[in-house]
């Protein structure tokens, strides 16, 4: 992918490469919308449960850059699906100090209480009809959570988020989101927010920016190994939104798009997978998994 867009199945084009703020702090987060936004940067990707909308919001204000140019994506927390969805959302756009939002997500789905998630989706839908979303989607949903989600309510997402990076690749979710048309964005996507079960991983490389493989290359073509995971992602035609509060890897891990892995080397990063996840498991999420007060904001 040498484009910085990809366009979703409803139209809507959206940067390929965003800044994520899952873990940053509220007191760093405008710093961080700020200065990625003068870096290049057009996603910004946040949530309620991120507990930081007011200071992304800060920073898209603090940038200078006009709204249109933004691509802002925020996500319903799961102990708001149901009737609280509306509350939610408008929770969210007030926190951001925005009109809209151009991607809304499902945070997680609910396999306990699955009737209320398909309720949320059926409002959000209602919010993207009366022009307040974009488009909307999921994350964290498995092809058979996808399958039922639109079996119930005749909609398809635009985009299902997902911990996706070289030691987690998620084959049969890519393929089933594809089939879809649903793109795939991943979370974690460099793989350095969690430590990996040791026994699962090769060469003692607890993150693939440690793994032989990726300092190699990044060796070869001058780049950092963050460089090099987050240009994985876009030869792969996967959309990224890595995070970061320092200014310099900010910077770095926009400066992806004057290059290119090879065919082969692609593959063979593909061959590093482990099978592990190093999140949550949709599986067995439920709404009380975290207990994050979304109100108390």
């Amino acid at each position: 992918m040498t484009s910085t867009t990809i366009t979703l199945n409803n139209g809507v084009e959206m940067p390929a490469l965003g800044l994520g703020v899952f873990l940053t702090p509220a007191g760093q987060t405008a710093d961080a919308v700020s200065t990625a936004i003068g870096n290049g940067y057009r996603l910004i990707d946040t949530a309620a449960a991120y507990m930081n909308e007011r200071a992304v919001g800060d920073g898209i204000r603090a940038s200078g850059l006009d709204r249109d140019e933004l691509f802002v994506t925020t996500k319903l927390w799961p102990g708001q699906y149901g009737d609280q969805a509306v509350h939610g959302f408008a929770a969210s756009l007030d926190r951001l100090g925005l009109e809209h939002v151009d991607l809304y997500l499902l945070h997680w789905p609910v396999p306990t209480a699955f009737d209320a998630t398909v309720k949320a989706y059926r409002a959000m839908d209602e919010m993207r009809a009366e022009g307040r979303v974009r488009t909307i989607g999921v994350c964290n949903f498995l092809p058979h959570r996808l399958q039922r989600l639109e079996e119930e309510t005749g909609l398809v997402p635009a985009l299902n988020q997902i911990e996706l990076n070289p030691y987690y690749t998620q084959p049969a979710t890519r393929a089933a989101n594809a089939e879809r048309g649903i793109f795939t964005q991943a979370w974690a996507p460099i793989g350095g927010t969690y430590q990996r079960n040791q026994d699962a991983v090769t060469n003692g490389a607890a993150s693939p920016l440690e793994h032989p493989l990726i300092t190699s290359l990044a060796q070869k073509y001058g780049k950092t190994p963050a460089q090099v995971v987050i240009r994985w992602h876009l030869d792969h035609g996967l959309s990224a939104i890595p995070k970061s509060v320092h200014a310099k890897r900010i910077g770095e891990n926009f400066d992806v798009f004057d290059f290119s892995l090879a065919p082969e080397e692609i593959a063979e990063i593909d061959t590093l997978d482990t099978g592990v996840r190093a999140g949550g498991d949709p599986e067995t999420f439920t709404a009380y998994s975290y207990l994050t007060d979304i109100d108390a904001q």
